[in-house]
């Protein structure tokens, strides 16, 4: 509703537009002024014939956002037009359509002077769409839909230098949104200013921005000749975050198509694999695309014309990507400054790691690698010499010990527990390799309930787990700690 009225707004030669939303109990209340020439009595007809227009050379020309009018409760349109104010006034358009009757308006006429040309539109009742209702509506999503769906985004000026600025202003009610006054904006999109050079932070080229002036290049199809009019930037999430960006970056950057240099739908295909588009904004107006009925989507994708253009727009990117700025300046600093951030992440992680160790106090491992590495200290005076031969870790047994030249496979764990709680099959390996034996009454619980439909008995003295099912299966239970601490006995006692 809002793009076709702003694009109307242009069409009638409006300099500024005014939306007020407001919360009302049965939806929100909306109201649209522009100082545009007006409507007459035949355009009020067009404006309230649901899919109809009289307007041949305009961008709001397929009258959708009076489908959308509809929506509500009531319609009233104040609009002056060469001498004479006409008031009509629609009530309940959608209870009516919802009945399967067509709703009709009623309009009186007035003069008025000369010169006080203009629209008024207020629409009472309106249900919103899912993302625009009052509970959800904020200026920034505002005013990134402006900027990205509307003539608000309009690339237009950059290729005609008498293009008429027209502002636009929104005022949302303060129970909506009170973080500002009003959004002020223009039917221009401009880019973050250029910035060549990286600066002195640790994201020296966050900032870095580089613009690609506005270009026409003809090319040629089955139908003919066309026209494609391409203008962009190149930059750093920081330059980006100045555009008015809203939710998750790929899905406003990238290579755009327009028509009536509105963007329509991306085409990131066109950039090489080597790229990522999220570096990318770059808007690609063809006047010769076909739309779909709410302008969301290009319609003669299986034409040839559509094939070309993307060839065209594949060929003028590639260039833009062997930009010397772009590989040698701006990707250079990028990943310069990454593997710098990098060794330092990995210095202060390696201080930070120093400090915790006590050399006074016994080690204790915190994770399945610290066992491993647990278990190979124990081989310095145990009875017998187990080493690691293989680990990996996203395996479900992912340990292969050598015990006295014997190959062994083994889990592994912190506490012996963790088997039995991650349910984890008792046949699949020899061992279990673990720091300690966790909470022993757990271990008697299932000693008593059983486990994947077989008898357990958990032999803690022996370091045995014998598994009845079918056939009897034993594992061994190897405890780190347990060796450890036999060590620091032998120590003792050759001390005594």
């Amino acid at each position: 509703m809002i793009r076709e009225s702003l694009s109307n707004a242009y069409d009638a030669g409006a300099t500024e537009v005014v939306i007020t939303i407001r919360d009302s109990a049965a939806g929100s209340d909306i109201i649209i002024e522009d100082d545009g020439h007006g409507m007459s009595r035949d355009d009020l007809k067009s404006f309230f014939d649901l899919g109809n227009s009289r307007k041949t050379d305009s961008i709001g020309h397929k009258g959708h956002g009076t489908k959308i009018f509809y929506k509500s409760d009531r319609i009233v349109v104040d609009t002056a037009h060469n001498g004479s104010n006409y008031h009509a006034v629609m009530d309940q358009p959608w209870e009516k359509l919802n009945e399967k009757t067509l709703p009709e308006y009623e309009v009186t006429e007035a003069d008025t002077r000369p010169g006080n040309n203009g629209t008024r539109i207020q629409i009472s009742g309106f249900r919103s769409g899912e993302g625009f209702d009052p509970e959800s509506l904020t200026y920034d999503k505002i005013h990134h839909y402006l900027k990205w769906k509307t003539i608000a985004g309009s690339t237009a000026h950059y290729f005609d230098d008498d293009q008429r600025e027209m502002d636009i202003v929104v005022d949302l009610d303060e129970g909506i949104d009170d973080s500002q006054e009003q959004l002020v904006t223009t039917n221009q999109l401009t880019f973050p200013n250029e910035q060549l050079e990286p600066d002195n932070s640790d994201f020296p080229a966050t900032r870095m921005c580089k613009h690609y002036p506005a270009r026409e290049i003809e090319f040629e199809h089955d139908g003919g000749t066309s026209t494609v009019e391409i203008v962009g930037m190149v930059g750093g999430k920081e330059a980006r975050n100045e555009l008015p960006t809203y939710g998750r970056h790929s899905v406003q950057f990238g290579v755009w198509l327009a028509k009536d240099h509105i963007k329509v739908e991306q085409v990131n295909e066109v950039l090489s694999h080597d790229n990522e588009f999220i570096h990318f904004f770059f808007i690609a107006n063809c006047q010769d695309l076909e739309l779909s009925a709410n302008r969301g989507k290009v319609r003669n994708k299986a034409s040839s014309l559509y094939t070309e253009l993307k060839q065209e727009l594949k060929h003028y990117m590639t260039k833009v990507a062997e930009d010397p700025w772009f590989k040698e300046d701006y990707l250079e600093t990028r990943k310069r400054a990454q593997l710098r951030r990098r060794a330092q992440s990995q210095s202060t992680s390696l201080e930070e790691r120093l400090e915790v160790i006590n050399p006074d106090e016994p080690f204790t491992p915190t994770n399945r690698t610290e066992v491993l590495l647990a278990l190979e200290r124990s081989n310095n005076k145990a009875d017998t010499d187990i080493t690691v031969e293989e680990y990996k870790a996203d395996h479900e047994v992912p340990a292969i010990l050598l015990e006295d030249g014997t190959p062994r496979t083994s889990h592994v764990y912190l506490e012996l527990t963790t088997h039995f709680e991650d349910d984890y099959p008792l046949g699949s390996a020899d061992t279990i390799l673990c720091w300690n034996y966790g909470d022993i009454d757990v271990l008697r619980e299932y000693e008593r309930n059983g486990y994947h439909g077989g008898d357990v008995e958990i032999d803690l003295q022996n370091d045995q787990i014998v598994y009845y099912h079918d056939e009897q299966h034993t594992v061994d239970i190897i405890t780190v700690s347990d060796r450890i601490a036999a060590q620091e006995h032998q120590l003792l006692t050759s001390l005594d």
